[in-house]
């Protein structure tokens, strides 16, 4: 398992202010703040990969085609928290790559949304429940 996921931004304060609003829906909490750098980890401390964000000291264009990071993929505990997740991520004016919707291509079950972040960095919720009641 991943411990932790450091990210680069051109921006902190904007940064900021998109995940303390998007990362409680996608069960994570803040962790750690200070002036260098900030951070979220699983609700209540559970096992899980934290995520850092640092700031960038280059000034680049972040591509999710160029060789790096290509983007991270969020599990969503239901079908209902992508859709609450994509409600959010509208409401934030992120760019929408795809709605909500099964990808069958990738395994059975594989429902999904994907948008683009302040920074371009792809970022995924993804449930792979079979329905909601399962």
């Amino acid at each position: 398992m991943l411990r932790h996921v450091g990210v680069n931004v051109r921006d902190m304060v904007q940064a900021k202010a998109y995940y303390d609003s998007l990362m409680p829906l996608l069960e994570f909490e803040p962790h750690i703040l200070a002036t260098d750098q900030f951070s979220y980890r699983p609700v209540s401390d559970e096992p899980g990969t934290s995520i850092f964000f640092y700031p960038a000291l280059e000034e680049a264009s972040y591509s999710r085609h160029q060789p790096g990071l290509q983007h991270l993929a969020f599990m969503a505990e239901s079908r209902a928290a992508v859709h609450a997740i994509y409600a959010k991520v509208q409401a934030l004016g992120s760019e929408v790559i795809h709605s909500p919707r099964l990808f069958p291509q990738y395994r059975p079950y594989y429902y999904a949304t994907f948008w683009l972040d302040p920074e371009g960095l792809m970022l995924e919720a993804v449930c792979l429940r079979e329905n909601e009641n399962t």
